[in-house]
């Protein structure tokens, strides 16, 4: 078959898996034929014998526009005159063995709100963006090297008006979230996926619209006017994106041609059955292509500035979720086909968004997820830290007498610290499906509950790696999250929960202001440790140190008793002056503070001075050495 010649480049692009910006072929786009004003629709359908557009401007008869193949690799095309925005339309596909499915437009830009599942034609062109002064402070900044402090959103359950069946739209969601985010001391949101789903209950982890912002809240203009917002008032936005799984919705991807389209026909590779889904085939050029399409239109069209890939472990081990597997070509159960294409969308996003913020959520130790490609690595630029957040929930929530015996969950994670370059997730997955609320994994009677929680979030500003805390968390909801109801911001009406709110605004303004928190956190030169070992007080003591020497010492204690005459090293014959703390009387603690300590002459845990000081019950505090010149002038502490 003769191809077009405007059509030869994309089309070897996508057969090769190389087409980043596959949404500008195929889907449906307004254009002019012969004078004739109309709108193409193109579509990858590779097991059809016959496609069809259906819709209300045809009373969805599948006889009326009928599409020709214009490859003899599946592509099928058809210009309809006359139509308008916002008309719906599925594609209409009868398989190779005479079914007849409707489908919604893989690359559709707009959609129905659910339970309706057709693609809306909409043309996302002209969108006047007001992001520049955004755009060159990302440009211009080193993200590994400046403070990162997420806020993790479900945007049905943020808040809700006094119907909960009704939702705000984008702009009202922005003119409350930004300043509320702004004001609490975040740097960016996480938005769970917008991506088009039906089913609410799937928290948009199982859409069907790849390429349409889901439209329970507006139009695709209207994400563009959020995001916009968020920018130009001085907010990141990252957004989950699921390439690891779709659901089987019968207008969705699932079995798109009638046959194993988009997913894997091995039987071995195709299902996650804990799930109900199916699983891409990243082996398959044209998924391939589709699937960099979407992370780049995402970026691209809608100034996202990064994207948290969910369920990077499912993806990479063929044995995940699977009774029975078969092994790798090596004999492994690593998914050879994953990890190429995971290397090939990321160094495709990096070769046209230096800057793009591109995040695995993989929960084992697979090697190099955040290194380079070009070295082996799967070239993400972050990782979260799974391992640190199962462990310290699991030693928060367990009994202070318990704790000396598992000090190893405490300290543990500092040993890998810098094997990748982390974020500590405390994401919607740990306060939902039975796991409670943060404050209620907390151990003790509710009082103490408190203090445990403000010294976990401080613990986890001292921590090397960038922060991400689930909404309703920072003002200690009771309840855990349920996504058919808004926060229950009521709480609020109760001085301990304003406290608690008070605190996390002030702790991430303390975080975002103190340099030696995030500034050199990729190896041991910003890290080290003054008491590690004292399982029996379960404290913690260690040192967060700037590239230039500048430092502040942390002090930890995680049990529920006063520790009065605390003596621990330093390294410098330095006054220190106590910066912040958890038990500070307008946070709800008992006001127990240390001022200014000065170092003794009496060596301790290795080092050549010490102090002494008063350790709150549960509590944490950050002391700053004061600066002091010695007889040649410098820095006694560089």
């Amino acid at each position: 078959m003769e191809i077009k010649k405007e059509y030869q480049i994309p089309l070897y692009l996508f057969h090769e898996g190389e087409l980043t910006e596959g949404y500008d072929f195929f889907g449906s786009h307004f254009t002019v034929r012969d004078g004739v004003e109309g709108v193409v629709f193109r579509v990858w359908v590779p097991g059809a014998r016959g496609v069809s557009v259906v819709g209300d401007f045809n009373h969805w008869d599948r006889t009326r526009d009928e599409m020709y193949r214009i490859s003899n690799k599946g592509i099928w095309e058809a210009f309809v005159p006359g139509l308008r925005q916002y008309d719906a339309y599925k594609y209409s596909i009868e398989t190779a063995a005479g079914q007849v499915r409707l489908k919604a437009d893989p690359y559709g830009f707009h959609m129905e709100t659910r339970p309706n599942t057709a693609t809306k034609i909409y043309d996302i062109s002209g969108f006047r963006w007001g992001d520049e002064k955004w755009r060159e402070r990302v440009a211009d900044t080193d993200v590994y090297r400046s403070p990162m402090n997420v806020y993790e959103v479900h945007l049905n359950s943020w808040k809700k008006k006094q119907s909960e069946d009704e939702l705000f739209n984008y702009m009202e969601l922005a003119s409350e979230l930004i300043p509320y985010v702004k004001k609490m001391g975040y740097t960016h949101i996480e938005m769970m996926p917008v991506a088009e789903f039906p089913f609410d209950g799937s928290w948009g982890y199982q859409g069907i619209g790849y390429f349409a912002p889901t439209s329970r809240f507006g139009t695709p203009r209207d994400y563009m006017t959020f995001v916009d917002y968020c920018h130009r008032h001085g907010i990141g936005v990252i957004l989950d994106w699921v390439p690891a799984h779709f659901p089987k919705d019968a207008a969705g991807l699932y079995e798109f041609d009638g046959d194993y389209c988009y997913e894997y026909s091995d039987p071995l590779k195709r299902e996650h059955y804990n799930w109900g889904t199916r699983i891409f085939d990243w082996g398959k050029a044209e998924v391939q292509s589709f699937l960099i399409s979407n992370a780049y239109y995402w970026i691209k069209e809608y100034h996202i500035d990064g994207l948290r890939v969910d369920a990077v472990a499912s993806m990479l081990y063929l044995d995940y979720d699977r009774r029975e597997w078969r092994p790798n070509i090596y004999g492994g159960h690593g998914n050879i086909e994953a990890v190429a294409f995971l290397q090939k969308l990321n160094a495709a996003l990096f070769k046209y968004f230096p800057k793009v913020l591109m995040i695995a959520e993989e929960s084992t130790a697979w090697p190099m997820v955040t290194k380079p490609t070009d070295i082996g690595g799967l070239g993400f630029n972050f990782k979260w830290n799974m391992g640190w957040m199962n462990d310290m929930l699991a030693y928060m929530s367990m009994s202070p007498e318990y704790r000396p015996a598992n000090h190893d969950k405490l300290t543990f994670s500092f040993h890998y610290a810098f094997a990748e370059n982390y974020i500590l997730p405390i994401s919607h997955d740990e306060v939902a499906h039975g796991k409670c609320s943060m404050l209620d994994k907390m151990s003790g009677p509710r009082e103490l509950r408190f203090a445990s929680l403000r010294t976990f979030l401080a613990y986890m500003a001292a921590h090397p790696g960038k922060m991400l805390m689930f909404m309703g968390q920072e003002f200690a909801q009771f309840k855990e999250w349920n996504y058919k109801s808004g926060l229950d911001w009521d709480v609020l009406e109760f001085e301990e929960h304003r406290k608690m709110q008070d605190f996390v605004r002030a702790l991430n303004d303390f975080y975002l202001k103190t340099d030696e928190l995030w500034e050199n956190e990729s190896d041991w030169s910003g890290f080290k440790w003054i008491v590690p070992d004292d399982s029996q007080n379960s404290v913690i003591v260690f040192r967060r140190i700037k590239s230039d020497g500048d430092e502040l010492i942390a002090v930890c204690n995680f049990q529920p008793r006063e520790h009065g005459q605390y003596r621990f090293g330093v390294p410098f014959p330095s006054d220190y002056k106590e910066i912040f703390s958890t038990d500070a009387k307008e946070f709800g603690g008992s006001g127990l503070t240390n001022k200014t300590l000065k170092a003794e002459q009496t060596p301790s845990h290795g080092e050549p001075y010490s102090l002494v000081a008063s350790i709150a019950p549960m509590s944490a505090f950050f002391l700053k050495p004061v600066k002091k010149a010695n007889n040649s002038g410098q820095r006694r502490h560089t």
